[in-house]
């Protein structure tokens, strides 16, 4: 059983005998009253964003999620198609159940796969993944009045923000929770 306390992002849990990861929480406490946990759970299987708070007293089930390696094949319309790398059975999971973490998948990715009842219901990503830039403008000499970034393209075809001196052909590492430009690749 966890407590509030051991409501973090990435921490899966039971609810209503359903798996639900956390992917937001916020501590707040307040003078006059006392401390609650708000979070809020995607479900692991539909998707679906729940917000719930939790009182000091609370005791969460932790959701029996088993783990294994997995890579990442190809998506077909609105599913997934991944490996076990153990088994090398194929299987498939939908984009809602995925959620954000569609954005990053690239063929050969490798990845944890969370089984809930001997079915896979989600992925956990690396924290870091390497991508090529496969276009990226030119930068603009003088062009850093603010934040000198621009926007490029990877391979998988996701957009962000890097920084000017980034050129196409280039291999950069991505951080898969909070979206951002790493670092540049060692090659």
């Amino acid at each position: 059983m966890l407590t509030m306390n051991d409501l973090r992002i990435g921490v899966a849990i039971t609810h209503e005998n359903e798996p639900y990861i956390v992917v937001w929480s916020d501590f707040m406490r307040t003078a006059m009253r006392k401390p609650v946990m708000r979070t809020k759970l995607r479900n692991l299987i539909s998707g679906r964003i729940l917000e719930l708070t939790f009182k000091p007293g609370d005791k969460i089930p932790e959701a029996d999620l088993a783990r294994n390696r997995a890579s990442y094949l190809y998506a077909q319309g609105n599913e997934h198609y991944f490996m076990d790398q153990t088994s090398y059975d194929q299987f498939f999971l939908l984009a809602e159940q995925l959620g954000d973490q569609v954005r990053y998948l690239k063929e050969g990715l490798e990845v944890d796969v969370l089984n809930f009842e001997n079915r896979p219901v989600s992925i956990q990503l690396p924290k870091k993944i390497e991508y090529k830039v496969v276009e990226a403008p030119e930068a603009v000499k003088g062009d850093t009045a603010t934040n000198a970034s621009k926007v490029a393209k990877l391979e998988n075809g996701l957009e962000l923000k890097v920084p000017l001196f980034i050129k196409p052909g280039e291999k950069i590492i991505i951080n898969t929770e909070t979206g951002e430009y790493s670092t540049r690749a060692a090659n």
